[in-house]
């Protein structure tokens, strides 16, 4: 068994009593002077008297810089999630024993290091998503089997010397890419025994009223995408009907994976605080600081945003990587969809009309059904229609 190891010393304190805080702009306390530090360790702020624990303006874009390389809402806030992935960019390979913990994940860029070079030799690690998940260990038990150490499943000085010793002769290409590419071949077209989940998911909303109004458009676009899901032979679950009820995302991400889902769509109606800002865009799960991206979530989500657009004719706003909860944690291919604007004059206009909704609907179940065609025998981007996909049915 690897024996365990000895944290480096970070200079850095431990920030879990901070998840639970937000900071921002002017805002002071031990924790911003905290933050402050590891921003300079991660180069993003300039080396300067560590004794400060105002959250100036300097800090401010450090903030939002780490978070725009990070795959997180840019807002420049510190909040929960932005503390957290903060705290998993401080570890590095090496740095601690990593063991897989069912009930406390271990999470951080060591982890995402270990699961690339593992992918490298050849062994399936699931998601790049930087946890050390269940395939993650299965991984680590593999590898230590081929190289004669007990196969405990804990990443120590003995794996970790194995694992610098044998460099790959091949690097690159997309072996995740292709797993998942012919996992999507083996489950065939059909739509029929596939299982949808449809996340409902309230938007960004200060105003109460208008976050009301967001929370029944979304919880109501949901429903009638599962209908039609449903209506082709999908087994769909909401996660929830938003409101006070609302999970987090790390609560609906594993309700999804509980479910044992082939895809997951999460849907919500945005805001802004700029009345000109308009269109849809959808995100999946990717990380342009670690190079590492869902390849199924990604063509998943250019589907739907494709579809939206042509059907609709909203302002197209593109598909981008994200690295919230939602994305991340789920097992399966995920989307989420930004359908528009509340605080947007004419995309408010439209969102509150029932028939576009319908229009939203059909086009995410849709590209639900182009995620299974083969490319030589899919439509073109706004031709199939719902009444088509119910005719598919066996």
């Amino acid at each position: 068994m690897d024996e365990p190891t000895t944290d480096r010393d970070t200079g850095a304190a431990p920030l879990p009593q901070q998840r639970a805080s937000t900071y921002r702009l002017g805002d002071r306390g031990h924790a911003v002077a905290e933050v402050r530090r590891r921003l300079v360790t991660l180069g993003l702020l300039e080396t300067e008297d560590d004794t400060v624990t105002v959250f100036d303006a300097a800090v401010d874009r450090a903030v939002r810089t780490f978070q725009q390389r990070r795959g997180l809402s840019v807002d420049g806030v510190l909040g929960p999630g932005t503390f957290r992935v903060l705290e998993e960019a401080s570890w590095r390979l090496g740095d601690r024993l990593m063991t897989h913990s069912p009930g406390r994940v271990l999470a951080g860029d060591d982890v995402l290091a270990l699961q690339q070079r593992l992918l490298d030799l050849g062994f399936s690690v699931g998601k790049m998503d930087g946890r050390y998940g269940a395939q993650t260990e299965l991984a680590v038990r593999e590898f230590q089997r081929n190289i004669g150490v007990p196969a405990d499943g804990t990443c120590g000085p003995a794996t970790l010397k194995a694992l610098a010793r044998l460099v790959p002769r091949v690097r690159g290409g997309s072996p995740n890419a292709l797993r998942a590419q012919e996992r999507i071949r083996r489950e065939g077209p059909q739509l029929t025994g596939k299982v949808v989940v449809v996340d409902p998911c309230v938007g960004r909303f200060e105003d109460r009223a208008l976050r009301l109004q967001a929370d029944a458009i979304t919880l109501d676009l949901a429903r009638r995408i599962e209908g039609r899901l449903v209506a082709t032979g999908v087994q769909a679950f909401l996660t929830g009907t938003g409101g006070a009820e609302e999970s987090t995302e790390e609560q609906r991400a594993e309700f999804a994976n509980r479910a044992d889902a082939h895809l997951c769509v999460s849907v919500q109606v945005d805001g802004s605080p700029n009345p000109g800002e308009a269109g849809v865009a959808t995100y999946y799960y990717g990380s342009e600081a670690h190079g590492v991206v869902s390849s199924a979530g990604e063509r998943f989500a250019g589907l739907v945003q494709r579809e939206i657009v042509a059907r609709t004719g909203l302002a197209d706003l593109r598909s981008h990587a994200r690295t919230w909860d939602l994305l991340r944690r789920t097992r399966m291919p995920a989307v989420r969809i930004e359908a528009g604007y509340l605080t947007n004059a004419g995309d408010a206009d439209r969102l509150r009309d029932p028939d576009f909704r319908d229009l939203v609907a059909e086009a995410v179940v849709v590209a639900v059904q182009r995620v299974y065609l083969d490319p030589d025998h899919d439509a073109q981007t706004g031709v199939l229609r719902f009444s088509e996909l119910r005719a598919l049915r066996p």
